[in-house]
């Protein structure tokens, strides 16, 4: 026995085939890109995924807010001049979709090679990033991008429980 396919609503609240992708679909659809845009280190994948205005923000962990699209593209020219390697292992992944915003919670596991890494090794790290996007007529783009770094597995959470 089969799943029968999914189906979902369109943004009007309309039904969809069993074929069609869901809104939610589609806003993690941007979401692999800008991080498959983010391992390649291509810069023009990346500057597809943005949204050039109203201005764009981006906070890595532990650094300052990079606003504004030109600047951000800048950022990420000299983030992939000095990295080699970087992979994503995208794990609690939520999305929420408000008619033409929508955001993405995930935790970042990555893995990377350059600064920071061992000599010919790689380090490992963990970040929980919030991805907001708005509905363009191109389809989804990234607008914010928000990873804070997770400093440990401990916390009040896990001590009360």
């Amino acid at each position: 026995m089969t799943d029968a396919p999914r189906q979902g609503t369109g943004g009007d609240g309309a039904p969809k085939g069993p074929t069609s992708a869901t809104v939610e679909d589609a806003v993690l659809n941007a979401n692999t890109a800008f991080y498959n845009a983010f391992e390649a280190g291509d810069l023009d994948l990346m500057a597809a995924v943005w949204l050039p205005e109203p201005d764009p923000v981006c906070v890595h962990p532990g650094n300052a807010a990079i606003s504004g699209y030109a600047e951000m593209m800048r950022a990420w020219a000299m983030i992939f001049a000095n990295t080699p390697y970087i992979q994503f292992f995208l794990t609690d992944v939520q999305v929420r979709v408000d008619e033409d915003v929508a955001y993405v919670t995930c935790t970042e596991n990555v893995l990377s090679s350059g600064e920071g890494a061992p000599e010919d090794g790689f380090a490992g790290g963990k970040a929980y990033a919030t991805n907001v996007f708005r509905r363009t007529s191109s389809g989804w783009r990234l607008w914010i991008h928000h990873a804070s770094p997770v400093l440990s597995s401990g916390g009040r959470q896990e001590e009360a429980e």
